[in-house]
This record gives C-alpha cells, structure tokens and sequence, in this order.
C-alpha cells in the first residue's frame, strides 16, 4: 500500500473530492441507507459515507490499509476481504461502491456477480475507474510521452477497464445504467511525479525507450512543474445502475 500522506495528498486534490462526491450522489440512497466500499484502502470515502448518514462497510485485502481506516473511522465497520468475496450475507446491503478497482482485475465477472449477490433488489451500484489509456500529458516531445504512458499502462492488469463498466453493469443485468466522465485537470507535478517515474521506468525495462529518453522526458516534466506549465487531464469513468 502506498504511504498515507501520498494517498491523502491525492484525494486532497479539489478533483478528487469532487469524484467521490459525484459516486455519493449516484449511489441516490436516502440516510441510513446501508452501503458498501470494496476496496476501502485507508477509508477516506467510508468515514464521508459515514457523516452523510449511511451505515457503511469498508472490505479491503489490505490490512495494514485497515487500520489506518479504522484510526480514521472508527464507527465504521472494516473487514478484510476480497471484492469477489465479500463477508456480507445475501441481499443484505443497499448500496455497493467500488473506486479504483476494475483495473486491477484480470476478470471482472466475479466481482459483478458478488455485488449482484449482496445487493438487495433495487439496491444501487456504482463503480469508478480511471481508464490510462486516455490520458492527456503536455510534453515538448508528445510522441516520446505517448511511448512512456504505455509504460504507465503496463502497470495496471486492466488499465483501460473505465470505459468498459457501463457495458459490465448491463452484461451483468443492472438496470437503468448511466455513465459519468469525470475529468480531472492536474497542474501540480508532484500530484504525479511518482506515477511518472514509474511509468518512465517501465518504458525503459520494456525497451520503448532508452534510459537517456526516460531521463529526458522526467527532466522536461520536472522543469514544467517548476515553471508553472505542467498539465495532465485525467480522465474517470462511473457507472451506476440499479439491482
């Protein structure tokens, strides 16, 4: 798990909170609703469930995640677990909310058919995933950027699952399903000076580029976040439907 400042850092940005305040709004279930997160990670969006009123379940694989979430939330209940096994009962839950999660999924259906399993019928359903593939990063060189987000993608099991869960939702039998796209403008480099170095890496151990080419390309974005003329659109995809 990564550190917490760098997470909170993240979710700090005025992009992000927007995010989740969106997921909020289309989960459309009244106060004292009961609500999933799968794959909670420190809780940051379960202890916002919690103070809008709903009694939220945070289940991550990562425990260490969970006990920050807990330090965080402690009226929120955490469990470990699996997005294809969660520790819930049939039809139990009113809500389910997935975020940054589908990428990392070789194979989705068994993660559909869990929420399908705990959800109640007509309980409601929303997934967010970004989707790396349409990432957009001023550079000097845009064809040499093109290569190293390649790299970035080759981080991720699934890195453009986004634009693929309204079609997951409706494959899966949700009905009324919409999609949201959600774009986040980042102008501060150190939002994503870490996830460019490791993309500029992978390029290299794939041999897209040279480590000269991968030094380069950091240096340029470095010195736009210096100058003030970094920019990156990051672009998130949320489905919602109904059980």
């Amino acid at each position: 798990m990564a550190d917490r400042a760098v997470l909170d850092r993240i979710e700090s940005t005025a992009g992000a909170a927007e995010l989740r305040a969106e997921s909020y709004r289309l989960l459309d279930l009244r106060a004292g609703a009961t609500v999933v997160d799968v794959g909670s990670g420190p809780g940051l969006a379960a202890a916002e469930l919690n103070a809008l009123g709903f009694q939220v379940t945070g289940v991550d694989p990562d425990a260490l995640a969970l006990e920050l979430a807990r330090e965080r939330a402690p009226e929120v209940t955490f469990s470990v677990g699996t997005s294809d096994a969660l520790p819930l009962a049939d039809a139990s839950i009113d809500g389910y909310r997935a975020a940054r999660l589908f990428h990392l999924l070789a194979d989705p259906g068994p993660t559909l058919a869990e929420a399908r399993r705990v959800l109640r019928p007509g309980g409601r359903i929303v997934l967010v995933g970004h989707d790396y593939g349409f990432l957009a990063l001023d550079a000097a060189d845009q064809d040499l950027t093109d290569v190293v987000l390649l790299g970035l993608e080759s981080a991720w099991v699934s890195p453009r699952s986004g634009r693929s869960l309204r079609n997951l939702l409706i494959d899966h039998g949700f009905r009324d399903v919409e999609t949201v796209v959600h774009t986040e403008v980042v102008t501060d480099f150190d939002v994503l000076a870490d996830r460019l170095a490791a993309a500029a890496e992978a390029a290299v151990k794939a041999c897209l580029i040279t480590t000269e080419d991968a030094g380069a390309w950091l240096a340029d974005q470095a010195e736009r976040g210096r100058s003030g003329h970094f920019l990156a659109a990051c672009p998130t995809f949320l489905a919602a439907g109904t059980r």
